[in-house]
Parts: C-alpha cells; structure tokens; sequence
C-alpha cells in the first residue's frame, strides 16, 4: 500500500514565539493536529471518526491565550496517528512495512510492543489502522516531513530560552479520555482529574510541580501526580537536558468537550482561563531569571 501524503499549503507545525523571548516557558502541544491529508484517509482502514480516537482536540485552543503572557508555543497541525511526536524516533514496528527500513529501530520499546510507536499501528482500543503493510519511503517521509521539523523547532525554543535566561521551562500538553483515570470518586467529579507528570520528581525542579498543583486545586480541580501519565518521550528528553525543567499536563477531555461528537461544551471557556492562570502563575513564580529554578530533582 503507498500513500502519497500532501499538505500543500497547510504547515505541519506551527510555531509562535515572542522575539525576543519573554520568558523562559515553551509550550508544546504534540497531539491536537487535525489536518488529515485525503490520501491517508483514504487509505485508512478506520473511518475519519475512528481515526479521531487518538487525538487530543482542542488542547492548542486551551492553552493558546497563556501566549498573552510571554510563552512560546510549538504545535503540530498533523495528527497523532499520522505522526506520534511524543516518541522517539526509533520506535519503529519494521513489521508495518513490506521492505526494510534502513533506520534505526528501537525493538524492546514497549509502546512499539503495543502499537504506539513514532507511526502508531493501532487506534482506540487497538484498532488496526491500515489494510496492509507500509512501503518504507512511508516512514522516511513522516520523519523527515513532520517529526523531525517539530523537534527541531521545539529545541530552538528552549535552546534560545535557556541562552536568554539560564534554563528553560518546558510544559508539554495533553488530553486525556475521561476513562483513562479509574479511581471512580475522580471519573464523577464534577471537575475532572488533571494529571501531572514529572517522570518521578526526575524531569523537573519540584517546586515546579507543586507550584502546578497549588495552582490548579486553588482553582478547583483534582490533581495527580504521574498516575496514569507519569510524562512521554518529550517530557523525559528535554527533562533530561541540563538547564531545562519539562512538565506533562493531562486535563481530561470531558471537561471541556463531548468525547464523541469532539465539539466543546460549556466548561471549554472556564477550562481555557483556568489553564491560562495556570501558566501565569508559574510564569510569576519564576520571573524574573534571578528567581531561577534549581536543577531537576536536586
């Protein structure tokens, strides 16, 4: 099967930036994309709607406004099962194509063992994508297309951040299904768990995380730390590079939309101002550089 992917005129990524920067804080937003290409589609085994499953819409919108308040933003305008940039690069499944791939291929990640690589094999509830196998031009062309031209903008923004300031404050945003949190008192909540991931305390100062959540349950909402989400690929990363902090934030979908229709319901605007104080008062804890956050987990 060959598909002939094309986004013309549309960018795969979208970068905003103050310039100079402002502040040490880069948002990235992975997963929101929904520009699907029509040969894809076309060539999915799933329909439009099943394809949707993996997305987390309108997670760009959420944190849009916290621009307003000097951070960067780099989101991708593809989609999760198009291209998952939440991954390493190598976490390739070579049994997706029909020739070999002539890259490098991490074979004992779990994710690619569950058909979530960097080109995911499966959707939802393990859903099959594709009719049948890749030709390996297909992964040359995802990676070099759409993952990375988003990893290299992500790492001009923190690299330039941590020139300007010191160190850099990486928040990496996300949604998750309402299912996902299964302690039953969260899932009826009136307020939807928020979960935060700082890979163990080992990706971010902890005064970061537990100034997140002060600010977050001050608002109402009922945080986690690393359970279900303990962070992906880009929190663990960047979290590892000296002079940056990286923070995974989950909000869950039903908060702000209808999970099967993916149209936003009357809690998107509360949503949307609440993460935006979110990020302003971390963006106040920590401004100006002199107020530099120690290393990660020191």
């Amino acid at each position: 099967m060959r598909l002939i992917n094309s986004f013309n005129d549309t960018a795969p990524i979208v970068v905003t930036r103050p310039d100079p920067p402002q502040t040490p804080f880069v948002l990235s937003v992975p997963h929101s994309g929904t520009f699907y290409t029509k040969d894809f589609v076309a060539s999915a085994k799933l329909s439009r709607r099943g394809l949707r499953r993996s997305e987390d819409t309108h997670v760009d919108s959420l944190f849009a406004p916290a621009l307003a308040h000097g951070a960067a933003m780099v989101r991708a305008q593809f989609p999760r099962v198009l291209l998952d940039a939440n991954r390493s690069a190598d976490e390739l499944d070579p049994a997706m194509f029909d020739g070999p791939l002539n890259l490098p291929v991490d074979d004992s990640s779990a994710r690619v063992a569950g058909g979530l690589g960097v080109i995911a094999k499966v959707v939802g509830e393990g859903q099959a994508i594709y009719r049948g196998p890749l030709p390996p031009s297909e992964a040359h062309w995802r990676l070099t297309t759409l993952y990375h031209p988003y990893h290299d903008a992500l790492r001009a923004l923190l690299d330039g951040a941590v020139d300007r300031f010191g160190y850099a404050v990486l928040i990496d945003c996300h949604s998750m299904p309402s299912n996902a949190v299964r302690n039953t008192a969260e899932r009826s909540s009136a307020r939807p768990s928020i979960v935060l991931g700082d890979r163990f305390g080992t990706s971010c100062a902890a005064e970061l995380t537990s100034i997140a959540t002060t600010s977050l349950e001050r608002r109402g909402y009922q945080v986690a730390r690393n359970k279900p989400y303990a962070g992906g690929f880009i929190t663990e990363h960047y979290g590892s590079r000296a002079n940056v902090h990286a923070l995974q934030i989950e909000v869950t979908r039903s908060l702000y939309m209808d999970e099967a229709t993916y149209l936003t319901d009357v809690g998107f605007d509360t949503l949307r101002q609440d993460l935006t104080g979110l990020v302003a008062d971390l963006i106040e804890a920590f401004i100006p550089p002199e107020r530099a956050l120690p290393i990660a987990a020191e």
